[in-house]
């Protein structure tokens, strides 16, 4: 069997970046190493976008039914992020106890521990009680819509007992994400010669009463606290008006960034957002809010039997508490609400903070407790006696 290090090594040397998003590399990789395994496997791809290749690989039958989930896409590498790296983002070179390489936290290294750990329950399928299945998706980086998600909503996933979704969490267990309603906002006046500015209808003047308005609906938000996750947020990341000094602006826009918390109704967030635009004063000035859309939040429970025993060997692992614990970025969990039966955590090494950026890492040490976790896991929970 591959080692655990070689394994995280030869996928991060697949670049996955997306966009484009093309995956088909990567996913017959790691089809072929499941494959050679035993395991029973697919490879389905929305014919939307057909170079979105996802992977599914099944070892074992019946109850229960336990998911592995990780994405094998990545973020993109500029030309400016490619400048700052000390090694080829591709090359997955170790130095100081750590693989380096786009991708080598965010999501390959979960993704190399969890292939891990379904190899290692391949070796003897007979003496499975229950279904092991491995998730390795496409598309996550822009929303998951081709990838988990389309996969759930075309029957490609079984109704399971418990999901463990890979991301960077210290190897802590968490239990809740945030979602995002993502709305752009535009006002319209006038457009005259600035040298008279009183007979034009300055729309980035407009816009700026609805962008004070929005700070102070931020700061009401933060009477709304979730004990995982913290609070929601309301943040303008980006605004757009005008031409030239010499002019009124007859266009602004801007682009809008709502974080919900678990338990928030997003149609009643948006809403919020809609009321917080049309009691603006803008006259004479027109203002419109839209393009919205929803990336939704997730929580969980971990009550199970199957999640204590999760939570005991992470424990006996780490020699730790494992949480729960909050995720503060989001993940494809949202898209498995409707496949889980059971429970559904987050969970793998590192931390989303280095991931998105130049010399990305994943400590080898956090790598291979991953691997050890997930295994004690497959062995208290699938294998007979």
């Amino acid at each position: 069997m591959i080692g655990l290090v070689e394994l995280l090594q030869a996928l991060v040397r697949i670049p996955s970046p997306n966009p484009p998003g093309d995956t088909r590399a990567i996913a017959a990789y790691i089809a072929g190493v499941m494959r050679d395994a035993g395991c029973a496997v697919t490879t389905p791809s929305p014919e939307q976008k057909q170079e979105a290749v996802n992977v599914i690989a099944v070892v074992g039958s019946g109850d229960p039914v336990i998911m592995l989930h990780a994405h094998i896409d990545t973020v993109p590498i500029d030309a400016n992020e490619r400048m700052k790296w000390s090694t080829d983002p591709y090359a997955a070179v170790v130095q100081e106890s750590r693989v380096y390489g786009k991708g080598s936290v965010d999501d390959k290294a979960p993704l190399a521990s969890m292939m891990r750990a379904v190899l290692h329950a391949a070796e003897t399928p007979e003496a499975l009680r229950g279904t092991l299945v491995l998730v390795a998706a496409a598309e996550e980086e822009v929303g998951g819509r081709l990838g988990t998600r389309w996969l759930a909503d075309n029957g490609y996933l079984p109704q399971c007992d418990f999901i463990i979704v890979g991301e960077q969490t210290f190897n802590r267990v968490a239990t809740a994400h945030k979602g995002v309603m993502r709305a752009t906002i535009r006002t319209t006046g006038r457009s005259v010669h600035a040298t008279n500015p009183d007979r034009g209808v300055n729309a980035i003047t407009a816009m700026a009463r609805i962008v004070l308005a929005l700070e102070g609906y931020h700061r009401r938000l933060s009477e709304r606290v979730h004990p995982m996750v913290g609070v929601p947020t309301c943040n303008v990341g980006v605004i757009r008006g005008g031409s030239t000094a010499n002019a009124v602006p007859d266009t602004c826009e801007i682009f809008l960034d709502r974080r919900m918390i678990p338990g928030e109704n997003p149609e009643v967030v948006q809403q919020e957002m809609i009321e917080v635009v049309t009691s603006t004063a803008v006259d004479p000035a027109e203002a419109w809010i839209g393009d919205f859309l929803l990336s939704d939040w997730y929580s969980s429970t971990v009550d199970s039997p199957l999640a204590q025993s999760f939570l005991a060997c992470v424990r006996d692992e780490l020699g730790a508490e494992p949480g729960p614990v909050g995720y503060l970025p989001g993940s494809d969990a949202k898209h498995l609400k409707g496949i889980v039966r059971g429970e559904m955590v987050i969970f793998g090494p590192g931390s989303y903070e280095v991931a998105h950026g130049f010399d990305e890492y994943v400590e080898i040490a956090e790598l291979q407790a991953t691997a050890s976790i997930l295994r004690r896991f497959v062995d208290a929970t699938l294998f007979t006696g």
